[in-house]
């Protein structure tokens, strides 16, 4: 079973932290989005598409990868992210873009993560210790039980 994780970590590297956990319990090849730019991922048996939360969604190079990357309906793609704080489905485009590929989407996994972007900034951060332990453990979990 092979697994590939593209990701976007930009600001406090809060996605980064959580693949990197993610492949401390399985054995997953990562993957920015600058490396996987050239890349053919048809191998891969499970495709993880991860990002922070920019303006509300997530960034705009990934999902711009995850439409234009070929995809087969047998391989199963799931989605990871972290935002400051959570009171909207994020991953609503990215879910929106398998949909229309046809692909086999088999979950998302979220977590808080330090977050000052904007006026957050001028209150030092919201979510200040996150990914904790915790949030990086269920990660280890979410990708135990998915693959």
């Amino acid at each position: 079973m092979k697994i590939a994780i593209i990701y976007g970590s930009i600001h406090h590297k809060n996605t980064k932290k959580v693949v990197e956990a993610m492949s401390e319990e399985r054995e997953i090849s990562l993957f920015s989005l600058e490396q996987a730019k050239n890349l053919d991922f048809s191998e891969y048996n499970y495709i993880g598409f991860a990002s922070g939360i920019y303006m509300n969604t997530m960034h705009l190079g990934i999902l711009k990868f995850m439409n234009e990357v070929p995809l087969s309906s047998k391989q199963k793609i799931f989605l990871v992210y972290t935002c400051g704080a959570h009171y909207r489905d994020y991953a609503k485009k990215a879910k929106q873009i398998l949909k229309n590929k046809e692909s086999m989407y088999v979950g998302c996994f979220w977590c808080r993560g330090y977050d000052t972007y904007g006026f957050l900034n001028k209150i030092g951060g919201i979510a200040k210790d996150h990914p904790n332990l915790k949030d990086l453990t269920n990660a280890k979990k979410f990708i135990s039980k998915l693959a």
